[in-house]
Formats: structure tokens, sequence, C-alpha cells
């Protein structure tokens, strides 16, 4: 059996199935389609951004993976479109912790959000072999089998319930199926704090041979995320 058949599948309710569209990642990672294009990418954990089906459109080779993709594609799709109305509710709560210029309001997220999950959907539906389920800190590709790793809205922002031990080995398995660089936004956790391990996490990464980067980026909705982590691999 292969790890991912090893994995206990989670609970669907259990998931939050909430994507961002392709034009957010090209900003929050500071990328252009041309420096892509010749790369395998993987996105993890991709839940239901629309990446990988433009990023695919747009002449990429992009490989989705994530916990969720255990589950039906029409299960996805149904408590994705659930989980969007909820959030929407929240957010009309707490406005004040996000930054409106890139969305403008609260009718255009939703549009951006119903977009990426459309699209992934579409994608998930017709190229099936492009969304790999995943449980992390365990990933069932090759060694250096992608050049670049992407991964968004995951680990800073949970620190509450994962550990640092944790960030560790999945950082380290990140490493070990890229063979150029990862980046990593935001690095703030939901309340908008600078993930408190970051400095640790750091020094981890250059005394084992990497070279890292803070980068300012152009996007930032959550107020102070608006910074990503760009771990390149020694030479």
């Amino acid at each position: 059996m292969s790890r991912v058949e090893q994995s206990t599948k989670l609970d669907l309710e259990k998931i939050v199935f909430i994507g961002r569209t392709y034009e957010e990642y090209l900003d929050m990672f500071s990328l252009s389609v041309e420096e892509l294009r010749g790369k395998r990418i993987l996105d993890c954990p991709a839940g239901a951004c629309s990446f990988t089906a433009m990023g695919q459109k747009n002449g990429l080779d992009v490989t989705a993976c994530d916990i969720a993709y255990d589950h039906a594609g029409e299960e996805l799709e149904n408590k994705g479109l659930q989980d969007i109305e909820h959030a929407m509710e929240h957010m009309k709560k707490a406005e004040k912790n996000y930054i409106w210029d890139y969305f403008k309001d609260i009718d255009g997220l939703r549009r951006y959000r119903l977009s990426a999950l459309e699209e992934c959907s579409n994608d998930m539906r017709n190229f099936s072999e492009r969304y790999v389920p995943v449980t992390l800190p365990s990933m069932p590709f090759k060694d250096e089998e992608f050049d670049v790793l992407l991964s968004a809205h995951f680990l800073f922002m949970y620190a509450d319930r994962l550990d640092y031990p944790f960030h560790i080995e999945t950082i380290n398995e990140l490493l070990r199926v890229s063979k150029e660089e990862i980046r990593i936004f935001p690095l703030v956790d939901l309340e908008g704090k600078r993930y408190r391990h970051l400095d640790k996490l750091l020094d981890y990464l250059t005394n084992n041979g990497c070279s890292v980067e803070e980068i300012k980026v152009s996007y930032e909705f959550q107020v102070n995320a608006n910074s990503m982590l760009k771990i390149k691999k020694g030479l």
C-alpha cells in the first residue's frame, strides 16, 4: 500500500474547501508565467484553488495535492459552495481585519472564490490525475520530482494547531520533492501575527544548506499577510 492509501481519510466536514484564483497565486508568490514555463510545479496544499487548472491552460505543468482530494469531486464542489457562503457571512463580521484593495468588497471576494472553485472542480472532473491526495507531512512523490513548489495559506497560518516539529517535518518533505525552490505564503498566523518560530526555522534551513529570503509581495488581503518565504535549495 502507498502512504496515501494507508492514511486515514479526513471527515469532509472538517475540511474547509476554499481556494484562490490563478491571478492571486501569481501576485501572492510574485511570479510570472514566463519564469514558470518549462518547469514542473507542485501546489501543496492546493484546496479549491484554480492555479492548476488555469496554469495548464496557460502552458504550465502544474500538479495539485491536498488531503481533500481523497473525496469525490462532486462532494468537494458542494462542500466548497457551502464553505464560501459560510466564509462570506464571517467576513461581514470581520471586515476590519482585511484590506479591500484587491477585491473591493465582499461581493467581489465571493466572485473570486466561486471562480476558483468552478475552475478547480471542472478541471478535477476532466483531469483527475492532476489532483493527488496527500496527508502531510508525507508525500507520495519521488525525490526532486518538481522544480518549484508553492504552498499557500496553510503552514504558518495554523500555527495554533500545527506545531514546530510538524513545520520542520513538512518543509523537509517539501524540500525532498522539490529540485529548485519552495515559496510559502503568508508568514503570519490567523491573527495576522508573524509566525513566532520563523527566525528559528530560517536558521534551521540556512544551517542545512538552503538560502532563504523573506520577500514583500503586492498581494495583501489579510492585514499583515503580505510577505512570502523563498527557499532555494543548495547546489
